[in-house]
């Protein structure tokens, strides 16, 4: 069995550099890879095109990469909590594109399956369709939208093993199996890396083959990103 670990975050995203596209799994600010955005934001890269969900919040996640103006251009669905990300879009300093939640989903999952585009009902009839190929089946109309391309997938686990097969965890799960498989290179960085065989096979979400490099993360914050708490009952 071929071994995807590597020793640190550092080795995992040799090859990375400006001007590349990014797939970066994660919900709000759930199962978003924090160590591979952390070292992206201390290498420097930019002129970036990155694919995620969202952009994190003005001092996490995305958000770090932001503020360093390391990104051109976000595909994402919403804007969220990041102020800054509405300051750039609005401006015009950074190039948006914004997708409906479950065409990004399936544009990741069509590159993760090899398929060149699918057809969604999603968008049709919306600035969405605007100069892109529609066709009509059972009397549906569909948006012909085309798989991503990207360079490197930076996604994070809950648990993994030197295989790269991996565990999902709550909300983590939302984007990241997607993404897995669906760029030249794939990097998965995990809260516990633990010994080949100790995975249950049932348990599984994604199976190695679709992961190139593994490492064990740290330092993880996982924030809450609308902290909401009952009032005191008196």
């Amino acid at each position: 069995m071929i071994n995807k670990k590597v020793s640190n975050v550092q080795k995992a995203l040799e090859g990375v550099s400006s001007n590349m596209t990014f797939m970066l799994g994660g919900f709000g600010l759930s199962g978003i890879p924090e160590n591979a955005i952390a070292e992206l934001v201390k290498l420097g890269v930019n002129g970036l095109t990155c694919i995620s969900n969202n952009a994190g919040v003005d001092d996490f996640g995305l958000g770090l990469l932001l503020q360093q103006k390391q990104i051109k251009k976000m595909v994402s669905s919403y804007v969220g909590e990041n102020d800054e990300f509405e300051r750039q879009m609005l401006s015009g300093e950074l190039d948006v594109e914004l997708i409906p939640q479950g065409t990004l989903a399936e544009r990741c999952r069509a590159a993760q399956a090899g398929f060149p585009a699918i057809y969604t009902p999603a968008g049709y009839g919306t600035e969405v369709a605007e100069g892109k190929e529609t066709r009509e089946f059972d009397g549906k109309m569909y948006v012909l939208e085309h798989a991503f391309k990207a360079d490197f997938a930076f996604v994070k686990a809950w648990k993994g093993d030197a295989a790269g097969n991996l565990v999902f965890k709550g909300t983590a799960r939302n984007f990241n199996p997607n993404m897995c498989g669906a760029a030249k290179i794939t990097v998965a960085e995990v809260e516990e890396l633990v010994p080949l065989g100790e995975l249950d096979p049932n348990q599984i979400h994604i199976p190695g083959i679709f992961v190139q490099r593994i490492f064990q993360g740290e330092h993880y914050e996982k924030r809450i990103e609308q902290r909401t708490v009952r009032a005191k009952s008196t």
